[in-house]
């Protein structure tokens, strides 16, 4: 490759770009996930469209697959609320792990009862099909005002559901299920379930202590930083613990994300801005993966079956018995299983056994590109309607306020920038009514295009921005302290340090 290829390539690429990013506002109009106008692009650019670009290496969409999920799953951690997730993780647990056992082993008897298909290709299906898939989740959901507890238990799922799928996938793939017997499996995938969390908690653990302690040379570094950590943890738990890299590196980010590290908002928007670049990436490239000359009517056939069996059988059979040991209204669970929605895991999960030279490999990849196509285009646009319906909504949500923090080493001090959204109950309330630690004041406010020193008597609007002073000591207890005003409005301290709670 020459520079004049390379400015080509760099031409092509920097144009699918801004279209693909000017495709995000069509795509939250018409309620649509994006991943679907960015598979539509990839269509537009194969080998079958106007680009006439030909690219068929499995391997190499397999590796880029994967490494994309891992910055998406790293931008899922670090943006899920924990204490949102915290309630519901045992049945984002049970979801991820029974859960799937189930939908697999429901399409898999459709697959082969059903349709006639071997064994192999039915698992495979069941396998493939049955994991949510993060960035579609986290995309929609968070657009629908839903209750707390539904928001984090769908996360929690679509952050933890990747390891066990992938394992399976792999070993049917190679033929080491029927080799080594079911009871391996389970035993394996407990191994790299478990171990892989531990190693994300103490990768999380040590890196929260050496972010808040080691002052990086500029603002920048920090983004960079948690970025680089998130991934370690995916990497080392894969190579040095052969775990589940998957697990390890959502654990991570959960952990980060919670913290109040340096310059937090600035981190996340930059992984966002990471995380929609994989996306967009992932979903173009699968989409020239995909061949639509090669798709038959025998292939919209098993598509539309297998997609009835996952979607309504598998799935609402998995979320009634997962969620009966924790007694969930019927409406809660019929809205968790019609929002399990399926995204990029299932095709990047097909290119397994494309890379892997399994027979009939190409059939189930073209299948499952069409089954996420069809079934996304039905769920994704329903889920508002259907959770107002099913009253699921939480229309007196209060969102907490997002704080900054950027140290100020000379003085042992940490600067806060909060800002007052619309929906803050900080809104109206005086700064005296705060009651913050002794120690700890609000320096500044800026409101509109001017900036003053607000006294005891200021009250807060919406659409200020504070900016706190707190000796690092305090940081977290102020951070702690804001949030719960911002939920519970100047009567917090009635309801406890944490204020009172969405459940």
């Amino acid at each position: 490759m020459d520079v004049t290829e390379l400015d080509r390539i760099l031409l092509a690429g920097a144009a699918v770009l801004l279209v693909a990013i000017v495709a995000v506002r069509l795509s939250g109009r018409l309620g649509l996930p994006s991943l679907l106008i960015y598979l539509g692009m990839g269509l537009v650019l194969g080998e079958s469209g106007p680009g006439h670009i030909h690219f068929e290496d499995a391997q190499l969409a397999h590796a880029l697959g994967f490494a994309a999920l891992v910055v998406i799953l790293t931008e899922g951690g670090l943006t899920t609320r924990w204490n949102e997730v915290r309630p519901v993780m045992p049945l984002g647990v049970v979801l991820a792990t029974v859960g799937v056992a189930i939908s697999v082993g429901v399409v898999a008897c459709v697959a082969h009862f059903v349709l006639g298909l071997d064994w192999q290709f039915a698992v495979l299906l069941g396998a493939v099909t049955s994991p949510t898939d993060a960035a579609a989740v986290f995309s929609v959901l968070r657009r629908v005002p839903i209750r707390p507890r539904l928001r984090g238990a769908l996360e929690a799922e679509s952050g933890l559901n990747d390891a066990p799928t992938v394992l399976l996938v792999t070993l049917v793939s190679t033929g080491e299920v029927g080799e080594k017997g079911i009871w391996y499996f389970t035993g394996l995938v407990l191994y790299e379930l478990v171990v892989g969390a531990l190693f994300g908690f103490l990768i999380g653990w040590v890196s929260v202590g050496l972010l808040r302690r080691v002052a990086l040379g500029s603002a920048g570094l920090y983004p960079v930083a948690v970025l680089s950590l998130a991934i370690l943890s995916y990497a080392g738990g894969a190579v040095l613990l052969h775990v589940s890299g998957f697990a390890a590196v959502y654990v991570t980010s959960l952990i980060l994300g919670r913290a109040e590290l340096p310059h937090r908002l600035a981190t996340r928007s930059f992984v966002d801005g990471i995380a929609w670049l994989a996306q967009i990436g992932l979903f173009i490239m699968l989409g020239l993966l995909a061949s639509p000359g090669r798709i038959g009517l025998d292939d919209l056939v098993i598509a539309l079956v297998i997609g009835v069996a996952v979607t309504v059988v598998g799935r609402f059979a998995s979320v009634a018995v997962s969620a009966a040991p924790f007694r969930m209204p019927w409406s809660e669970q019929t809205f968790i299983a019609w929002a399990g929605l399926r995204g990029a895991v299932p095709i990047v999960l097909a290119t397994i056994p494309l890379a892997a030279g399994v027979p009939q490999a190409d059939r189930i990849f073209d299948v499952v590109f069409v089954l996420v196509l069809l079934f996304t285009l039905l769920q994704g646009p329903s889920l508002p309607w259907l959770a107002r319906r099913l009253k699921v909504l939480d229309e007196n949500a209060s969102y907490e306020v997002d704080i900054d923090v950027a140290p100020l080493e000379s003085l042992g001090a940490d600067m806060l920038q909060v800002h007052v959204p619309s929906e803050s109950r900080l809104a109206g309330v005086e700064i005296g009514e705060l009651r913050l630690p002794v120690g700890v004041s609000v320096s500044l406010i800026i409101r509109g295009d001017r900036a003053f020193v607000p006294d005891r008597r200021t009250v807060l609007r919406a659409g200020d921005s504070l900016l706190v002073v707190a000796p690092s000591p305090l940081r977290d207890q102020t951070a702690r302290r804001l949030r719960a005003v911002s939920r519970a409005g100047r009567l917090a301290g009635w309801f406890g340090e944490r204020g009172r709670e969405q459940h």
